[in-house]
């Protein structure tokens, strides 16, 4: 192997989509949901990673939903803590969001300073290739270092056929749609174009008839 392949493959991987943010979550009795939304192909695997810090009187509720008009709900978990590992495979093409809310528990009284009510998260976002234990395979199918790489390549270069498929097929929706508004603005302005000279004619032949009628022209 070529000095040059390890890093070839090393950048490579940095193609495939991953996300890992940290963020602090504050607490109430009606919490607004805060969501990380990613995108993803369809029949996509996601895998969620999140950490959530202890914090007492307060509870994280963790929902994985997508994109689409119906608003699909992949998963939902009460409670979290500690780290929570969790997959679901996606079933539209769009964006997949990991949403959170924490949540006040009743009994507990307003102190002075609400933003001490927060917990801390940690959250690993893995999509496709990236989301995929090459490792467990390697050691299930017996896979040297570097099969091991480019079994990973291989997953890495059918997204990005997919990706490319996926832009294929939209570019030629809008070329679609380009086209068709294009038609129908040239024919709203053909239209226009003989309302106007056919209301031009007939004001031509009213005013005629009109002047003639007054005796004001032959």
């Amino acid at each position: 192997m070529t000095p040059r392949l390890p890093l070839f493959l090393a950048l490579l991987t940095l193609i495939v989509p991953a996300l890992a943010i940290k963020f602090n979550l504050p607490a109430s009795r009606y919490p607004q949901p805060k969501c990380i939304w990613n995108s993803a192909h369809t029949n996509t695997l996601v895998i969620v990673t999140a950490n959530v810090a202890k914090g007492d009187k307060q509870r994280v509720d963790i929902e994985i939903i997508d994109s689409s008009p119906q608003k699909n709900v992949y998963l939902s978990k009460r409670g979290i803590e500690g780290e929570t590992r969790l997959a679901v495979t996606t079933h539209v093409n769009g964006e997949v969001g990991v949403c959170f809310k924490n949540y006040l528990d009743q009994d507990v009284k307003y102190p002075g300073n609400m933003n001490n009510l927060t917990r801390t998260i940690d959250l690993d976002v893995d999509i496709g290739a990236d989301a995929v234990d090459y490792n467990a395979i390697a050691n299930q199918e017996s896979l040297s270092a570097l099969e091991t790489e480019m079994r990973k390549l291989e997953g890495i270069v059918k997204e990005i056929v997919d990706e490319m498929g996926y832009l294929k097929k939209r570019e030629e929706r809008f070329t679609d749609t380009n086209t068709s508004t294009n038609q129908r603005v040239t024919n709203f302005a053909w239209f226009t174009i003989i309302a106007l000279a056919a209301l031009g004619a007939w004001q031509v032949l009213h005013l005629r008839a009109f002047f003639k009628r007054k005796y004001l022209i032959d």
